[in-house]
């Protein structure tokens, strides 16, 4: 790519939105720049609260046709305003985008303090169904001549015994949806060398949807992927998984004691998209920091990359943010567009800023050190980034 341009859409966002996303920007070009990478060329679109104040609108035509030019996005954490009647935007994008797999990796960064004895061990990636579930959002108010019509129908011709004042909810389940991420994940999991992946479900309570979930995904690893697989009844019966990925599953609630308890012995966790939102953030505080964390929104044309942590608007224009989550997802989309060099030397930049005690306030009260601002924590990693 050396001497090209890629366009890149980047949405600022909310609360500490703005000063994240620039600071990852300049590290990214940075990065980009040292292994002569050609350049990227940002292009703004404004979504959230500054959409608003412009167009009306939280989420402008205009924002989503650069995305759609661009194919690729960074976007910073955009505020849900409470009872207010806005939708996520951030779930707007996922289906409009169709972003059916969110992947979050969580690993240890030396330095950050952890409430468990040996967060080393913590190198694991959650794949998480993006588009289905409860997130589709087709629920109906308690009281709505809606939820009405739907628990008279239930009552009356399903054998149901919903109460008046119950607000209702649809959890939905594709199998088709749960196919495509479950071939995302093994793809992922082949061509990045990982051990296993684990089918997070509570199929036991939930049999036509999460334990659906459950029966789909195992039928792609044993059809379309047999040849790299091996279940955990099969080892258990004396097959060998060398070489193979380990695939088996846990019941949810398991699930959350298991990687507190035995955090090295999971690798890959597949899950619909609630288990999925749970875990991710489970896991996150299991290293420390959520806030270092980032994540990939992909689907088959486009990707969208964000931090995981919300606006923090409290915090918003004090430089004082932690860019870090920003950032990570930043170097899940060099991955993304080819630029592996470039997101390998920015994590080694961050890893040698901490070592040498360099942080922003929320991970120096925990190392004993004074703590710097997001801008100058960003300076020390692009200084950093020359000698790494």
């Amino acid at each position: 790519m050396a001497g090209s341009e890629r366009e890149i859409a980047f949405i600022k966002g909310d609360g500490v939105g703005p000063e994240i996303v620039d600071n990852s920007k300049r590290i990214v070009d940075a990065a980009v720049e040292k292994i002569g990478a050609g350049r990227i060329k940002w292009i703004e679109a404004l979504a959230g609260s500054e959409a608003e104040k412009k167009f009306g609108n939280r989420l402008p035509d205009e924002s989503i046709e650069i995305i759609k030019r661009c194919g690729v996005a960074i976007k910073g954490p955009i505020e849900t305003p409470v009872g207010k009647g806005f939708t996520s935007i951030n779930v707007r994008l996922r289906l409009m985008f169709d972003l059916y797999a969110n992947i979050r990796p969580v690993k240890w960064f030396p330095g950050i303090a952890s409430p468990i004895t040996n967060p080393e061990k913590i190198d694991l990636v959650v794949f998480r169904e993006n588009t289905d579930d409860l997130y589709r959002g087709i629920e109906w108010k308690y009281d709505s001549a809606e939820a009405g019509t739907v628990r008279d129908f239930l009552n009356a011709n399903l054998g149901t015994d919903i109460e008046n004042d119950s607000g209702i909810g649809i959890k939905v389940m594709s199998k088709a949806k749960t196919e495509r991420v479950t071939r995302m994940a093994l793809n992922y999991a082949i061509k990045h060398k990982r051990r296993s992946i684990t089918v997070m479900h509570k199929g036991n309570i939930m049999k036509y949807t999460e334990g659906a979930f459950r029966e789909w995904a195992y039928n792609i690893a044993k059809t379309e992927f047999r040849s790299s697989i091996i279940t955990e009844e099969e080892v258990a019966a004396g097959g060998s998984n060398k070489g193979k990925i380990l695939f088996n599953d846990r019941i949810a609630d398991n699930m959350f004691q298991q990687i507190i308890t035995r955090p090295g012995e999971y690798d890959m966790i597949l899950a619909p998209n609630l288990n999925g939102d749970y875990v991710s953030d489970a896991a996150g505080a299991l290293i420390g920091n959520i806030g270092v964390l980032g994540g990939a929104n992909i689907g088959d044309t486009y990707a969208i990359f964000e931090a995981v942590h919300g606006t923090v608007p409290k915090y918003a224009g004090q430089n004082i943010a932690n860019p870090m989550g920003i950032l990570s997802a930043c170097c899940l989309m060099l991955e993304h567009i080819g630029m592996e060099k470039a997101a390998l030397m920015i994590k080694d930049a961050v890893s040698a800023t901490l070592k040498d005690r360099i942080a922003t306030k929320d991970i120096a009260r925990f190392m004993g050190s004074v703590p710097v601002g997001t801008d100058e924590f960003s300076d020390a990693v692009i200084d950093r980034l020359s000698k790494v």
